[in-house]
């Protein structure tokens, strides 16, 4: 069954008689409460995560729960909010009254996880409801198996901390204590966690003030009508860049990594994008079921990951409110990763938005490949440390998202270390200063990864390495990543990433966890070190065009070693350490020469495996995968006519002739080939999984 996102429109849009300057004083006056709203965040809030890493949002909604104005917030919180909104108005309909002030974080009910506290502050004027200011803060610890509420093995919601429906915490402007008195009872910090929750609440009265006056001067029908009118404009300017594009559908399919007892079990993203004139359907139709494990989110998040790859790939300076909101629709089959229902946790719901903006990207590259950067890092890669430090006589919890890299565009290479589109104002490191006097951490390095960008004419930005010891006693570590077997994919003929990494240094030993990317309370002792390795962003075009200098800069600021320079670019240095023009085009010409193709049969016969998930496979003949350098579960991408690759497991199948590549109908839309055309292929480093892979 599928399921598609509702439309709601706001009928206060029909107000012919409002002039263009009050139009343009209004809404900037909303926006400009939302600015007021996060500098009282700031100020008030007593977790690092909020103060130091932005790590919440900010939005005013009105009484048909269309977000109508937002600031510099975190795509991922704003996007999925009005879903919240929404929610709330449905339990409480007819019973929301002045005074009242509702909480949630249900990750089921437009939240996104556990940990984004969402706080609703009805607004009334001339006694009737009048516009919501809200916030959506990122708690440093929920309760749950694991210090942060970060576990990257959970397998049911109830492991991933408190679950709070839309409830009153204030009713008639009294504070319900008993409300109060269980939600802090199941978190760490209770103390930290109270003064976060009064700063979202101090930030919404300061909204109260603030859109008070600006009703005093302009009155209630007028904001409304200028509210209308900037959700209708804001509507056409974003179907006006649609229109622009051919009418046709589009399809990718990329993988998050679940983990169903140690055994790695991809599972799949399939998407179909379908122009229609000025309107665009995101169907997420043969995606992967939910599974017992942290990548399931809801469609609320998804569409946060659809209308992020949209916008900013065609109008990244218009608004973003739920005018825009209106140009697309999504659709998701129920009980999938993309629409999650009770009792899968949804952990990751920031992977599954990064995945949404992959498939985005794959699917759009086909139609403007000229607009589209090679795959971002593609993980928000939360990593969190939790303990007792007696020098402070206290407990700590530590949360950090190091920032990845960004993909290669037309012109440019990506941006390094830097927070991928969907991020927003989120810093891409965590303050050292902070961490250092507040929590028994030492910042040991920090620094960019050499080769972690995707080879392109325009590198992948690169990643970042991070290592921190502890200072004393002892801790749990946990990690919530993705991207750590299945790399960021470059676009038109451009490689892969370098995928995330992670590792603790104990007793001077290097210790790799048996499941990459994802940890739960792995304990560590004074002294041990964890080390952070970010992904890259992909490349953008073939790497065999990269400028030779340009090469030489990358090795020279130690972007790139100069075995990657060889391997990957082609380019060959002099004794003296400048570029051998002769010897480059000769490398370059016989790396071109030796790129392996095969030939495409139409078969829809065993396309994916896998136990819980599902994961492509290519059936190649024993004597082909011998030639191709592969072996039996080997993940390779495969290249046709269109810009992004199919990724895809071998198996070794002796009854597929030598130098065929048996594909389905869908993964041959993907490539842009039918049976008979050719398509070139690579072999992925990925790491070694201890307990091998399910199905």
């Amino acid at each position: 069954m599928n399921r598609a996102s509702p439309a709601v429109h706001d009928s206060a849009s029909e107000h012919h008689d409002i002039d263009p300057i009050t139009l343009e004083v209004v809404c900037e006056g909303l926006r400009a409460i939302v600015k007021e709203m996060r500098a009282t965040i700031i100020r008030a809030s007593f977790s690092s995560v909020i103060y130091e890493l932005d790590d919440f949002s900010c939005a005013l909604f009105n009484p048909s729960a269309e977000m109508v104005a937002q600031s510099d917030d975190h795509p991922g919180h704003v996007m999925p909010m009005p879903w919240s909104v929404r929610c709330a108005m449905e339990d409480f309909e007819g019973d929301i009254h002045e005074g009242d002030i509702i909480v949630l974080n249900d990750a089921y009910r437009g939240g996104t996880h556990l940990n984004d506290v969402t706080v609703l502050f009805p607004v009334f004027a001339g006694g009737e409801l009048f516009i919501f200011p809200a916030v959506r803060a990122h708690w440093a610890d929920v309760g749950g198996m694991t210090p942060g509420s970060y576990s990257g093995l959970s397998t049911s919601i109830y492991q991933e901390g408190v679950r709070i429906p839309p409830i009153k915490l204030y009713e008639g402007g009294k504070r319900n204590e008993g409300v109060m008195r269980l939600l802090m009872s199941n978190m760490r910090l209770p103390e930290e966690r109270l003064g976060d929750l009064n700063a979202s609440l101090g930030a919404c009265r300061v909204a109260e003030e603030r859109i008070g006056r600006l009703v005093a001067k302009y009155g209630r029908d007028t904001v409304l009508g200028c509210i209308g009118m900037n959700l209708d404009r804001s509507e056409r300017r974003l179907r006006n860049r649609i229109r622009n594009l051919p009418d046709g559908e589009f399809v990718y399919e990329d993988y998050l990594e679940f983990y169903d007892a140690g055994r790695l079990d991809p599972v799949l993203m399939r998407l179909k994008l379908t122009v229609d004139g000025d309107h665009v359907v995101a169907d997420f139709d043969g995606s992967n079921p939910q599974v017992s494990g942290v990548v399931n989110s809801s469609l609320a998040v998804a569409g946060a990951g659809v209308f992020v790859a949209l916008k900013s790939t065609l109008d990244p300076h218009g608004p973003v409110n739920s005018g825009a909101f209106r140009a697309f629709t999504l659709r998701a089959p129920e009980a999938s990763i993309v629409d999650v229902r009770p009792e899968a946790p949804a952990g990751a719901h920031g992977e599954v938005r990064k995945r949404v903006v992959s498939v985005m990207l794959g699917a759009l590259a086909q139609i403007i490949p000229e607009r589209v950067s090679g795959d971002l890092s593609g993980t928000s890669f939360p990593n969190s440390i939790g303990g007792y430090s007696a020098t402070r006589d206290r407990r700590y919890v530590y949360v950090e998202v190091p920032a990845g890299g960004n993909g290669g565009f037309e012109g440019h290479d990506g941006s390094s270390a830097f927070v991928n589109v969907d991020f927003g104002a989120i810093r891409s490191i965590h303050n050292v200063e902070s961490l250092e006097s507040e929590m028994p951490i030492f910042i040991e390095r920090c620094e960019l990864r050499a080769d972690s960008g995707g080879e392109g004419r325009y590198r992948g930005g690169l990643g970042m390495h991070r290592a921190l010891r502890l200072e004393e006693g002892e801790a749990v570590y946990s990690v919530l990543g993705d991207r750590a077997f299945v790399p960021p994919f470059g676009v038109d003929g451009a490689g892969p990433a370098g995928p995330v990494r992670v590792a603790k240094v104990h007793d001077g030993r290097t210790v790799e966890f048996d499941t990459p990317g994802k940890v739960t309370g792995h304990p560590i002792t004074a002294g041990d070190c964890v080390l952070m390795e970010s992904a890259g962003g992909g490349g953008y075009g073939d790497p065999l065009r990269r400028d030779p200098d340009a090469v030489r800069t990358d090795v020279v600021a130690g972007y790139v070693t100069e075995e990657r320079a060889r391997k990957g670019y082609g380019v060959v240095f002099d004794n003296a350490g400048g570029v051998d023009a002769a010897a480059t085009v000769a490398l370059r010409e016989r790396i071109a020469g030796s790129q392996s193709s095969l030939s495409i049969v139409a078969d829809e016969r065993h396309a994916y495996t896998g136990g819980k998930g599902m994961r492509r496979v290519v059936r190649l003949n024993g004597v082909t995968a011998e030639r191709l350098g592969v072996v039996h579960d080997a993940l390779v991408e495969l290249r046709g006519t269109h810009p992004a690759p199919l990724r895809a497991w071998v198996r070794i199948d002796d009854e597929t002739a030598d130098g065929d590549c048996p594909i389905n109908a869908f993964g041959r839309r993907v490539l842009g080939v039918a049976s008979g055309d050719t398509v070139t292929v690579r072999t992925l480093r990925t790491p070694q999984v201890t307990a091998g892979l399910a199905g």
